[in-house]
């Protein structure tokens, strides 16, 4: 039982996506991410290209690249960059909630090939960090080094405690707008039902009374 919450925890805050995709000449594959704000994404990638002689996926032509848009929650733009066909792109985010990541071929002639593998690992928060670089840089030791990494992940839990209450208070406002809605039309249509009841009940006692039935 320790073991299973060990691994839903770490399930949980797991914050690298790993995938590889197929992308055709025209066409444009987009990705949504649930980043906290103030949170910085590095995004590391790689393109090939069909190869009929091989019948494989092989590097292209370093005239083909990735054009690269993302989008914030608001539609406002975090970032639009053409790449080369490896490498990577970093941004971060100013507003949390989904962002939306598109890539592109930049070109609309390719040689004999019509689709591409795009590689695509995506590392938001303290797994965007290259920790070896920031030891090399800041000259840490293994122990400065270590205390930098856990208080990186505690900041990073905040960012996600405090984007994860945020959700649970929009959805409970919906949910709640939601009931309000439902309730407002159910009293309607009581009071349809109860008016076309009485408007039915003076109608017929009108005509009965003018047909001296009663």
């Amino acid at each position: 039982m320790a073991m299973y919450t060990v691994l839903v925890i770490l399930c949980c805050l797991q914050a690298t996506v790993a995938l590889y995709f197929h992308i055709g000449e025209t066409e444009r594959k987009c990705f949504i991410e649930e980043i906290p704000d103030e949170t910085m994404v590095v995004a590391i990638y790689k393109v090939e290209a069909f190869d009929n002689d091989v019948k494989d996926y092989m590097p292209v032509s370093p005239s083909i690249g990735m054009h690269v848009d993302v989008t914030d929650p608001d539609g406002k733009i975090v970032l639009s960059r053409t790449y080369a066909a490896e490498g990577r792109f970093t941004f971060t985010s100013h507003t949390a909630g989904e962002h939306v990541i598109c890539l592109n071929s930049n070109s609309s002639a390719w040689f004999n090939s019509g689709q591409l593998r795009v590689h695509l690992d995506i590392n938001v928060g303290e797994h965007a960090v290259d920790y070896q670089q920031v030891q090399a840089k800041d000259k840490l030791t293994e122990l400065q080094l270590r205390v930098r990494q856990l208080l990186d992940q505690v900041e990073q839990i905040t960012k996600e405690q405090n984007y994860q209450r945020d959700r649970e208070v929009r959805f409970r406002n919906t949910s709640e707008s939601t009931n309000v809605r439902v309730l407002l039309w159910a009293v309607i249509q009581i009071a349809a039902v109860l008016c076309t009841g009485i408007w039915q009940y003076w109608h017929l006692k009108g005509f009965f009374i003018e047909k001296k039935l009663v």
